[in-house]
């Protein structure tokens, strides 16, 4: 009996031991630094590359577009058809100035508040105590809202920051008080910057921080970095600054994408399609020669006109940046985005073929 006893004690006590090795070890392991986790979690995806002929594009025809690029003035060009790239040239990942491509991006930021009802595009200047340096703005121009801003037709021909002289800022400005609100279209630097400080100021965000969680992160950007982006003040002119960004041609054509697939990514609608359509329809005409309208800070090629003809009459609608430098096309119905990007901090010479190349890829349509 007393020999049993002492059997059993030895069995409890080696249980205990156990327990306790068992408890020991789950504690050490706890508290040791986590292991760095896998390098693909939580990257955003590749975009997904083809051969031109899956999606309907010749391979040889693109080749001619690749030399034409060589002696171009371009640094990166891509070309996608429903999202998937079947055509890339250059440093696609660098991180380049979009100068007036800055426009869009910020249209796309307010499809997103007007959604929310953070905005309210029939708000006046005077409502939302909008004015600047003097000569200050007049009665009558205060009586602009947020919707002619962003149709440039504010008739505000106020002196704004990141105008170019020599490239007909100064001389095309009209005079002061010649148009009414929304009577006239004016390619006009101010309205563009006072919506982004409009924008500031009545949603409580910040332009850069916005566009990465609202749009950058949701699509899975790979280079896009706030700190690359920067307010131009210039207050010798203005109060209101221009917001300059700085995005690399792959991460500019998944903006293109998002547009291309009216607002939605990967499921999630990002931008309402109801945006998608306002914003890209044209309310001026901008240039009759070219058939050229603008809408919410898009440009819009007017199908049925020579330019438009030229890319297979369909209805584009895109940005150029620094008299075409930098360039956003997207043609819906051929589920077509076409980028292009060039490196302006660098010395370059342009050469001013930007379209040309891109009526190439369109034709190169098998």
């Amino acid at each position: 009996m007393f020999k049993n006893i002492n059997t059993a004690k030895d069995l409890i006590a080696l249980i205990i031991l156990l327990l306790v090795l068992f408890l020991t070890l789950l504690l050490l392991s706890c508290s040791e630094a986590p292991t760095d986790p896998p390098e693909d979690i939580n990257e955003p995806l590749s975009l997904e590359t083809v051969v031109p002929e899956d999606v309907g594009y010749s391979s040889a025809k693109l080749d001619a577009v690749k030399q034409l690029a060589e002696s171009s003035s371009f640094d990166a060009m891509m070309a996608l058809y429903d999202g998937k790239v079947f055509f890339s040239w250059g440093k696609v990942t660098e991180n380049y100035n979009l100068h007036s491509i800055r426009k869009p991006l910020l249209s796309s930021l307010y499809g997103i508040h007007v959604a929310e009802g953070n905005i309210n595009l029939d708000a006046t200047l005077e409502e939302l105590n909008i004015d600047d340096i003097p000569p200050s703005l007049t009665n009558d121009e205060k009586q602009a809202s947020v919707r002619d801003l962003i149709k440039s037709r504010s008739g505000v021909y106020h002196v704004a920051a990141a105008e170019l002289d020599g490239i007909g800022w100064t001389e095309s400005r009209p005079e002061r008080g010649s148009h009414p609100p929304n009577t006239f279209f004016y390619y006009n630097n101010w309205d563009f910057n006072t919506a982004g400080t409009i924008f500031r100021q009545v949603t409580g965000k910040d332009i850069y921080e916005e566009f990465k969680f609202r749009i950058a992160d949701p699509i899975g950007m790979q280079d896009f970095k706030t700190e690359n982006c920067n307010y131009q003040y210039e207050y010798d002119k203005s109060i209101h600054p221009a917001y300059h960004f700085k995005i690399s041609c792959r991460d500019l054509a998944r903006f293109g994408i998002l547009y291309q697939k009216n607002g939605s990514w990967n499921g999630q609608q990002i931008i309402s399609s109801q945006w998608i359509s306002q914003s890209t329809t044209a309310y001026s005409i901008e240039d009759t020669t070219l058939g050229l309208g603008y809408g919410y800070m898009w440009r819009i090629y007017l199908s049925g006109t020579d330019l438009s003809q030229n890319w297979g009459g369909h209805k584009i609608f895109g940005h150029t940046g620094l008299g075409g430098e930098q360039s956003l096309m997207i043609i819906p119905e051929l589920k077509l985005v076409i980028v292009q990007r060039t490196d302006t901090d660098k010395q370059y010479t342009s050469t001013d073929n930007g379209f040309e190349m891109g009526m190439m890829i369109v034709n190169a349509k098998l």
